[in-house]
């Protein structure tokens, strides 16, 4: 700034020629020629690849419906978790293919890979999710194993004789 601004005249002038900013389009949907949205959900070591679409709320997860794969309620629950918090239960299909970690990894890849998918295809619906937690990714994982240690941290047990 090499013009000192000394009086409010000469603030008001200075306002008044800075250059108006300009307004922010809303996000464009982001689907593909078949009408679906993608999105990579991760969590642990699993990896998630998930497509959604309108549909009547069927879920697929490695060719197998969410049931039989995710036996668990808890899981099942953690999957339906965006679809709850945005108010469309029911209103779109998911497929998705996962792999890596164990199955609670797995669910929550699943979830967060349905929340991005979600938010690409109807941006209206990012506020709700983001204020949810669903779009980040929850970056704990498990620790390496230390040389000289029985786990991570758990040292073996000492004997003074």
């Amino acid at each position: 700034m090499a013009d000192e601004i000394k009086s409010l005249d000469d603030l008001k002038a200075a306002v008044a020629a800075a250059p108006v900013a300009e307004v922010v389009a809303p996000r464009a949907p982001q689907r593909d020629k078949l009408g679906r949205s993608y999105a990579t959900g991760k969590r642990k070591d699993a990896v998630a690849r998930v497509w959604i679409k309108p549909g009547s709320g069927k879920v697929v997860v490695n060719g197998k419906e969410m049931a039989v794969y995710f036996a668990r309620p808890v899981l099942q629950m953690i999957l339906r978790q965006p679809f709850t918090v945005a108010n469309v239960d029911g209103q779109f299909d998911v497929f998705a293919t996962v792999a890596g970690g164990g199955l609670s990894g797995q669910a929550g890849a699943v979830k967060h890979g349905i929340s991005k998918a979600l938010q690409l295809y109807e941006p209206t619906l990012r506020g709700a999710l983001k204020a949810a937690g669903f779009l980040t990714r929850d970056s704990r994982v498990v620790e390496r194993k230390k040389y000289g240690k029985a786990k991570a941290r758990k040292s073996f047990q000492f004997s003074k004789r």
